[in-house]
């Protein structure tokens, strides 16, 4: 099923003739996909002129604009990567343009330069593709009078107003094979494995992976983890007549009852400067420490990111490309397509501004896993509490 928002059912933007692409923040299963369905919509459908802009919003700064036709997206859609290119440092607001004498970075607000150079190439509307980070910077050419469709982009599935983004399906996938891959090692060697995945500050693909791999214990940022309950859960498994080995799926962005999250590095840089990255190695040895059972950890890192999207995202993204060109051609303005209860929409795109989808504590996916014995490192394992129900009933 498909929808168009009442704001943008305005007259058909008969005045649209030209249009520029680009791709923002990070790589991600499905890119090429989208461009591809915006690309061959614009120019089948309706004879718009199609403009790639290179490397993100470093190209509409730097004026790196030229023709993208039907040649440059054949052959296309099961590419991973972006045809484009793209960069997730870069936001017009903030531009790094030299460096201090003790290396701070120096910002410069270009967003006047970008306006000037979708003027001078006659772009009658901006196709952007990207997660938050860029969607939230591409808030400021709205603001400046530019025609900003978005199209959400992340792995990390964390955007508001959709229930779901292009790519994420295949990261979910690469960690699932990961995750059983480690579950026949695990069991060889009697270990316990630690793998950390990504998703910044959302747990989508730890959840989504951990149940689908059969993960025993599933760390997400939005269920703060005791390690001492996590440990009782592990020592149970690994006792006698236990399964002999664990599985533990954490989240990059997760922590521990009390802490902070797990920084890699800070990138002043950046728009998300932030780096999040070790947790697992953490959970590793604390888990040894505490259970005496030998652990190691596997970071799937940007694997996740990489190879050619499944065929459910190749759909999702062309659904996706499709609906931006719709969404244009019927008025739409500063609109963000969107799948909301399987229908696909679009709301406003500043509404997406500085703003993260994240997993809610009482999320069904959550209450399954727990049913089945899942430990989220949030209470006592679910063995202990049905122990303690049998010997109740007992007495």
């Amino acid at each position: 099923m498909t929808s168009i928002s009442s704001e943008a059912n305005a007259a058909p933007a008969s005045t649209i003739k030209r249009i520029g692409v680009l791709t923002g923040g990070g790589d991600c299963p499905g890119l090429n996909a989208v461009i591809r369905a915006v690309a061959k919509t614009a120019i089948y459908e309706h004879g718009i002129e199609v403009m790639g802009i290179r490397d993100g919003f470093l190209g509409l700064i730097e004026n790196r604009i030229n023709p993208l036709n039907l040649s440059h997206v054949s052959g296309i859609l099961h590419r991973g990567g972006t045809i484009l290119g793209t960069n997730n440092k870069c936001n017009p607001r903030r531009h790094v343009v030299g460096r201090r004498a003790d290396g701070s970075p120096i910002f410069e607000d270009v967003v006047a330069r970008c306006v000037e150079n979708v003027r001078a190439h006659r772009l009658d509307a901006l196709i952007v593709i990207g997660g938050d980070g860029t969607i939230s910077a591409s808030s400021a050419l709205v603001e400046a009078g530019i025609n900003v469709i978005g199209v959400p982009k992340t792995i990390d599935n964390d955007i508001i107003g959709t229930e779901i983004t292009f790519g994420f399906l295949t990261a979910v996938a690469t960690a699932t094979e990961a995750l059983d891959r480690l579950h026949s090692t695990a069991d060889s060697h009697h270990r316990v494995m630690v793998c950390e995945v990504m998703g910044r500050n959302a747990g989508w693909i730890a959840l989504t992976a951990g149940v689908a791999s059969g993960s025993d214990v599933i760390l997400i940022p939005e269920v703060p983890f005791d390690l001492d309950h996590v440990g009782e859960f592990v020592a149970r498994r690994m006792a006698p007549g236990g399964a002999g080995f664990a599985i533990v799926v954490v989240a990059e962005g997760a922590t521990h009852s009390g802490g902070d999250k797990v920084v890699r590095l800070v990138d002043p840089t950046s728009p998300d400067p932030i780096r999040l990255g070790g947790v697992g190695h953490l959970v590793a040895t604390e888990l040894e420490r505490r259970v005496g059972i030998e652990t190691r950890t596997t970071v799937l890192g940007h694997v996740q990111r990489g190879g050619p999207p499944i065929a459910a995202d190749r759909i999702l993204a062309t659904y996706f490309g499709y609906h931006a060109i719709n969404l244009l051609m019927h008025g739409g303005r500063a609109r963000m397509v969107v799948r909301q209860n399987n229908v696909f929409t679009d709301i406003d795109i500043l509404e997406v501004a500085h703003r993260q989808r994240l997993v809610p504590t009482d999320h069904p996916l959550i209450a399954a896993a727990k049913a089945v014995n899942t430990c989220f490192g949030d209470g006592l394992p679910r063995t202990a509490v049905a122990r303690d129900h049998a010997a109740s009933a007992v007495l």
